[in-house]
This record gives structure tokens, sequence and C-alpha cells, in this order.
């Protein structure tokens, strides 16, 4: 049983920072793509940033590039996403995700199996 659970979300004035933490398993880490996805109020569930198992490849949505890092610690299997200059339009329920890497693009969110329950981003 695959178990995604994120924390680190709330609320922050524009300008500042977040740390968003996903807690995963070794194997997934080790074996999936992860990433983080967000949903705004009436928007489609959008992707932010990806990380693959083989090189450390990552990808950005442009809206975040140069703002938001995607990290992850082996050693205490979590994903994490640190974002930083943070807008208004950044407000979101964040979501941790998992899926194969060789399925589907990663912006796709039909790409990824596993889903963590979500993590609220205010942003004013």
């Amino acid at each position: 049983h695959v178990q995604l659970v994120e924390s680190g979300g709330g609320s922050v004035q524009a300008g500042g920072s977040l740390r968003l933490s996903c807690a995963a398993s070794a194997s997934i880490l080790r074996h999936r793509k992860v990433g983080w996805f967000r949903q705004a109020p009436g928007k489609e569930r959008e992707g932010v940033a990806t990380i693959y198992p083989t090189g450390n490849d990552t990808y950005y949505a442009d809206s975040v590039q140069g703002r938001f890092t995607i990290l992850q610690d082996n050693a205490k299997a979590t994903l994490y996403l640190q974002m930083n200059s943070l807008k208004s339009e950044d407000t979101a329920v964040y979501y941790c995700a998992a899926g194969w890497p060789s399925t589907g693009s990663w912006l796709s969110w039909l790409s990824y199996t596993y889903w963590g329950q979500g993590t609220q981003v205010t942003v004013s």
C-alpha cells in the first residue's frame, strides 16, 4: 500500500517562502517519478514540478521556474517543494504524486498512480 503524506502548507504573504514535504517510501523514490501538482478553485489540476528516479532529472512548469525547487532526500524518504517568491496566483491545494517514469508526460496528472491528500497554500 503506497502512502504519500503532504505537510507544510499554510498562509504566507506575497514574496514569502514555504517548504512542502511529502513523506513517501524509499522504494517509491527509487523507482517512480515523483512530483507536485496544484489545483486552484475552478481550475484544472496542473503540474508544478517532477523529479525522475534516473539521473535526478527535474522538470518545472514555466510559471514556477526559478522560484520553486523540487528536492528529494532518499535517507528520509521525503520529497520537498521549496517555494520562494510566492505570488497570489500560487494559491492552491498542492498534491504530491508518484507514477511510473515511462508512463506519459510529467505534466499529465493521468500519468501518476498515487496521490497524497493535498495541502493548502494561500498567498495573500
